[in-house]
């Protein structure tokens, strides 16, 4: 279930940490606080100071530590547990705001069940000019077929309907959406894309990938004011569930004009660090004017997201090999090899990050290929490219990573999600490349953690939890799936910390609580190192602090 909040206002927050507009150092004690150092080891305290003015950190360790501020503030933190600010590192923040606003379908049981939920919505919203909704997954339903537009023309046949599936990667539309988009048995399949057909070569309803498009294009376009509503709604959302910062996935120019008014104005109220979307047409402009770095850290822009392929769920990743359960097919790749060597090189050469979507075998070798053709050696390192998803990767291609100093932007939660699937797509041998988390840190690499939220849902406890038990919440299956790529619980907490700053080359100002870092910090109600790891996804924030100011509390 999706937790809500409202924002505190940081001068009048309530509860039992209150700031006032007095300027002077901060002492939280009697707490159970964990960050990290210069070396990326944990570093349990008992006392944080900090400076509510400046935003940061100015020292961690036990009571001798808050003797040296005989004049602070003083804060009883209860026993409670602190830990830094979690952080990440792959969602997408529009995306979220908008999916609280639609049909919700994420646990149907039934394409029925997915339907009603659709027709409810439709009576509930009956002056929508269109139905949308979000969550599907036919892979757990009992038939595992794809839907059709059959039952969602009996539900609703007056307006169209659109509905993604939970990764994002596949449409599913009644016929009176069909007809608005000219999809009809005549109509070609777009590079990247496809439309499912039924034994006569008519449309059954569903959209793979870059055919989505051809419905997505009808669907009338938020002003800027039904933009900023849904992003509030998801810094809300965000804040309860302690996350202090975000790296947002995509982000096309009007988004980030917004963001860059919101900072301005001092109204974002977590930190966010946008990858400019490869398909924004202003991406060249944006290149060419170069890194921003923004000192208070609410907002660096420096990282573009580029696509390479589909999603697993909907048999869009780009495999080596065909998929096991469908020999017919190998994927999709939504940008053609010669393109994204394009993109690539021109984001490269920009001076920018480049981050590229690839979760098929074949779409990371193609983008590793990219990355070793086209990066100096000398600018490997410093460069931090990273591959986000790494899902799927050839055994002999991981090694790759660590050597071309590439990042695995991978989120934790999709093993558990696809565990019910991936090895009937998959087959068994190459599950042994599929989240292979373990193997990815034996060798060094640094993982960027995160949720891919709003295709999971945005709890970073939940990615914890998976990481460390690689078990759904119901303990399935015992032992873990390919437990031999279990993560410890503190390699798991680095990953949605100072391992996901890295990614975004904030690792000095936040992630650790280490002093000059900023004071982004949060309370929980439990110590999860004392507890067993299959309660870890139960975990609640009840107060969450960005630059040492309470934005939420339970």
């Amino acid at each position: 279930m999706f937790r809500f909040a409202s924002l505190a206002c940081a001068l009048f927050a309530t509860g039992l940490f209150t700031n006032n507009l007095s300027a002077a150092p901060v002492v939280l004690s009697d707490i159970k606080g964990y960050g990290f150092d210069s070396a990326r080891q944990l570093q349990p305290f008992s006392v944080l100071v900090f400076d509510d003015t400046t935003g940061k950190v100015l020292a961690r360790g036990d009571s001798a530590v808050a003797a040296q501020y005989p004049q602070a503030k003083k804060l009883a933190g209860n026993g409670k547990t602190v830990l830094p600010g979690l952080i990440d590192g792959h969602g997408h923040v529009l995306g979220l705001g908008q999916y609280l606003a639609v049909a919700e379908l994420r646990g149907s049981e039934t394409e029925q069940d997915a339907v009603t939920r659709v027709a409810q919505f439709a009576a509930a919203n009956p002056d929508a000019p269109w139905i949308i909704g979000r969550g599907w997954n036919q892979v757990l339903w009992p038939t595992k077929q794809f839907p059709t537009t059959a039952l969602l023309d009996e539900a609703v046949n007056n307006k169209p309907v659109y509905l993604t599936r939970v990764d994002a990667h596949a449409g599913w539309a009644n016929s009176k959406a069909l007809a608005l988009a000219g999809i009809n048995k005549d109509t070609i399949d777009p590079p990247g894309g496809e439309i499912i057909r039924d034994s006569k070569g008519n449309p059954t309803g569903v959209l793979i990938d870059n055919a989505m498009a051809l419905v997505e294009q009808h669907i009338p376009e938020p002003d800027d004011n039904d933009t900023l509503r849904a992003l509030n709604v998801a810094f809300s959302h965000l804040l309860a569930l302690g996350i202090t910062s975000v790296h947002d996935a995509g982000v096309d120019t009007a988004t980030v004009k917004l963001y860059q008014k919101l900072a301005a104005e001092q109204k974002l109220p977590l930190r966010i660090y946008p990858m400019l979307s490869a398909r924004d047409p202003q991406l060249p402009q944006w290149l060419q004017a170069g890194i921003i770095d923004d000192k208070t850290d609410f907002l660096d822009i420096r990282s573009v997201k580029i696509y390479g392929d589909g999603a697993l769920g909907s048999r869009g990743a780009a495999l080596i090999e065909p998929y096991s359960d469908q020999p017919s097919q190998k994927g999709l790749l939504v940008t053609q090899p010669d393109q994204l060597t394009q993109i690539m090189q021109m984001t490269i050469d920009a001076g920018f990050q480049t981050n590229v979507h690839a979760i098929g075998d074949l779409a990371n070798r193609l983008v590793l290929d990219r990355f070793e053709q086209l990066v100096p050696q000398d600018k490997r390192q410093p460069s931090r490219h990273r591959v986000e998803h790494a899902q799927i990767v050839s055994p002999k291609d991981i090694p790759r990573f660590a050597k071309l100093h590439v990042l695995p932007a991978m989120q934790a939660v999709h093993a558990t999600s696809d565990k019910n699937m991936a090895g009937d797509r998959l087959g068994v041998a190459r599950l042994r490349g599929a989240y292979a988390w373990r193997s990815f840190i034996d060798q060094g690499s640094i993982i960027v953690g995160g949720s891919d939220f709003p295709v999971e849902l945005a709890e970073p406890f939940h990615g914890i939890h998976a990481s460390v038990t690689r078990q759904s919440q119901d303990n399935q299956p015992v032992g873990g799936w390919l437990p031999e790529q279990k993560l410890s619980l503190t390699e798991a907490l680095r990953s949605f910390t100072v391992d996901a700053a890295y990614g975004a080359f904030q690792e000095n100002s936040m992630g650790t609580l280490a002093p000059g870092s900023w004071a982004d910090f949060i309370l929980i109600d439990r110590d999860i190192y004392n507890i067993p790891a299959e309660q870890l996804w139960q975990v609640e924030v009840e107060q969450t602090y960005v630059n040492g100011k309470q934005v939420f509390t339970k």
